[in-house]
């Protein structure tokens, strides 16, 4: 039996904040007319390629994490870009939710290994959209400008199948591997979030910074490198 989608999947929260009027005339100019997964894929799109993915600015505060502040800022990371998806797709009446799994990156930067201490991404952030009377996975992280200078081939999403991170990036290297699904979310449940990567993450124990650093030249150095 499918699991249908409630009203709580087309509501604004405090964190997937789809009633904010500057996410919802994004949400509306992104996706244009038509039907509805044509909608969804011009969404996606927006939200891939609009919003830069950083990593290296993480700032464990609630209010960094709402969709707004993301779109505000086109700046976010899986966890901040996941949440805007989501927003936006209830902006547009398209009901959504996030999901969350543990990865293992195999194409990071050495600036964000040494960071972390691990190659293990907890909560990795992706939106589930009800199309077509089911659930779809989409993940509208990395733009596709990063992609090219990653050499990682850009995710697609079809609107009828998940679309999570291919296992190999542009040269047949290993990319991303999942190593445990943490399941959907009717809400971003960041105090969840902010507890296991101060757990698992001892740079974002305290006050730490955010790194002030280009990750996206620091991954065409290590892909000319490679």
């Amino acid at each position: 039996m499918t699991d249908q989608p409630g009203p709580q999947h087309l509501a604004p929260t405090w964190y997937l904040d789809s009633d904010d009027v500057r996410l919802a005339d994004f949400a509306r100019r992104a996706a244009g007319e038509g039907s509805e997964k044509e909608r969804a894929l011009r969404l996606y799109l927006a939200v891939r390629d609009e919003v830069i993915y950083d990593p290296y600015g993480v700032v464990l505060e609630p209010f960094q994490f709402k969709a707004s502040t993301t779109l505000a800022r086109r700046k976010g990371f899986c966890v901040t870009k996941s949440g805007l998806m989501t927003a936006a797709a209830r902006a547009i009446g398209i009901p959504a939710r996030v999901g969350y799994a543990d990865v293992k990156n195999h194409l990071t930067t050495e600036r964000l290994r040494k960071r972390m201490g691990t190659d293990v991404f907890a909560f990795h952030g992706y939106s589930e959209l009800f199309l077509g009377g089911k659930w779809v996975k989409a993940t509208p992280v990395f733009n596709i400008e990063l992609c090219r200078r990653f050499r990682v081939l850009p995710l697609e999403f079809d609107g009828e199948s998940d679309s999570i991170f291919h296992p190999f990036d542009a040269d047949g290297r290993r990319h991303m591997e999942y190593v445990n699904f943490r399941g959907a979310y009717d809400d971003l449940p960041f105090e969840e979030i902010r507890r296991t990567f101060q757990e698992i993450y001892p740079y974002m124990r305290g006050d730490a910074a955010p790194e002030q650093a280009d990750f996206a030249a620091d991954a065409a150095r290590e892909a000319a490198a490679a």
